[in-house]
């Protein structure tokens, strides 16, 4: 008897249940996650925004906790059984393509040298500092007015300048701009240089329209935090078309390098520039290795 029993509960194990409980579906983490980005998000708007945070957070804690304590919500869902077939009329395996001598491809295969970032970021510059100047010659009358207004990000004696002051040239004011623009400009190119190689389908949609459109955006929402002058003067406008400018300019030199292999794919001893005797093909008589 004790073995017969024994079978039958052993068969009863066996067979999967008909239904299962799984917890029962709630939305009080949605809302705790949303207080959370609130209390972190006043820090730079309003305080009134991180307590409308904290008391969503709190909220979504409670109702959460509520779910679970004392006893948990579940609910009963059936299980249905389906029955998959993995089949095939392929009669070869196919195999996925890679670069030659390579074991695994990265992508992008090809990138830009530094020196392109660099050209395409000093002469993005250049178009984005003539339109700016044309817009101080036209709006204000005299091209010294942006760069007065750039200096002005960082420099506080140009704060104090007057409207009439700012038409005029300053020595202080004119360098920091200078240094400003020339930095952030490389920088910015560098950065076209290392993204444009993988968008390799329309490179200038990214860097000529979407990138500048994004970043006039964002100083758009934070100018006001940043230079309160430089916000009440700014004329938006100008503002992004210059960044065009500056997108347009700087893609099309980048894009006119020439490419290099990646050195990914290469082991650690050889992109630190290291000896590495059976890795590095021996030299010829006479031949540099670069």
């Amino acid at each position: 008897m004790a073995t017969q029993l024994s079978a039958e509960q052993l068969e009863q194990s066996l067979q999967a249940p008909a239904e299962i409980k799984v917890p029962a579906s709630t939305a009080w983490p949605l809302i705790l996650a949303f207080g959370f980005t609130l209390m972190f998000a006043g820090l730079l708007t309003s305080a009134s925004v991180s307590a409308l945070g904290v008391v969503l957070a709190v909220a979504g804690c409670v109702g959460w906790f509520r779910e679970v304590f004392p006893q948990e919500h579940e609910e009963t869902v059936p299980v249905v059984f389906e029955e998959h077939r993995i089949t095939t009329e392929r009669r070869v395996v196919e195999r996925v393509p890679v670069a030659p001598d390579l074991v695994r491809a990265w992508l992008p295969i090809e990138t830009y040298p530094v020196s392109a970032g660099i050209k395409g970021g000093l002469a993005g510059g250049v178009a984005m500092a003539v339109l700016a100047c044309a817009y101080g010659l036209l709006e204000a009358g005299s091209i010294w007015y942006p760069i007065n207004l750039l200096a002005a990000t960082v420099y506080a004696e140009s704060l104090k300048l007057g409207p009439a002051q700012l038409n005029s040239f300053h020595a202080d004011s004119f360098a920091i701009a200078l240094v400003l623009h020339g930095i952030g400009s490389v920088f910015v190119g560098l950065l076209y240089g290392a993204m444009l190689p993988m968008f390799a389908r329309r490179p200038m949609v990214l860097g000529g329209l979407i990138a500048p459109v994004l970043w006039s955006g964002l100083l758009y929402s934070i100018m006001q935090l940043l230079n309160p002058l430089l916000a009440s003067r700014i004329n938006w406008f100008w503002f992004i078309a210059s960044q065009i400018a500056f997108g347009v300019v700087a893609g099309i030199v980048v894009v006119r390098q020439e490419r290099v292999s990646t050195r990914e794919n290469l082991p650690f001893v050889v992109r630190a520039g290291i000896e590495a005797p059976g890795i590095v093909p021996p030299r010829e008589s006479g031949e540099k290795r670069p």
